[in-house]
């Protein structure tokens, strides 16, 4: 099957939430979208354009201080279809996802490799950080634990929670000095 152009749907997805400017948008996948997705301004910006251009989403220019002017996009009654289109679609299996670490570690032969150590306590480092940050958010947007209204973005901050978890205890399990 060909691949989905996903980044449509996220974006029509976060815009269904709320109307947002391009920069908004692109902060979202530095929090939280950038727990599952990624995606920088120079891919946002044409799916903007192509995504007002199909009719999906509209713009309103506002004005901030004297001369600023930016776009806050809008979901439309037909991008709206396009989302729930794709919601109750069925998701293909991710496969094939870029890992350099997982390819370094497949060729390390022996458990004895003075490389090894090292590159494992750095990736546990990164991972550490990684699920307290995760741990924050949590707490941050859902203090009471589970939100019905946001429950969908519950399931994956506790996926990601999980899936960090287990690879830092995986990480150390497997580093051959602890």
């Amino acid at each position: 099957m060909a691949l989905r152009n996903v980044l449509q749907f996220i974006i029509l997805g976060l815009l269904d939430q709320q109307p947002l400017t391009g920069y908004e948008l692109t902060k979202a996948f530095d929090s939280d979208i950038g727990e599952f997705w990624s995606a920088n301004h120079s891919q946002i910006y044409p799916q903007l354009r192509r995504l007002e251009q199909s009719g999906q989403i509209t713009h309103e220019e506002e004005v901030s201080g004297e001369k600023l002017a930016r776009k806050r996009y809008a979901v439309t009654a037909d991008g709206r279809g396009a989302l729930n289109d794709w919601l109750s679609a069925e998701t293909e299996p991710t496969v094939g996802g870029r890992d350099e670490f997982a390819v370094k570690m497949y060729f390390i032969k022996t458990p004895d490799d003075p490389r090894l150590a090292h590159m494992l306590a750095a990736q546990l480092r990164f991972h550490e950080q990684k699920l307290d940050h995760l741990k924050m958010q949590m707490t941050r947007k859902f203090p009471d634990g589970q939100n019905n209204n946001d429950y969908g973005h519950y399931l994956v901050l506790d996926h990601a929670i999980r899936r960090e978890t287990a690879y830092c205890e995986w990480l150390e399990s497997a580093n051959p000095n602890q």
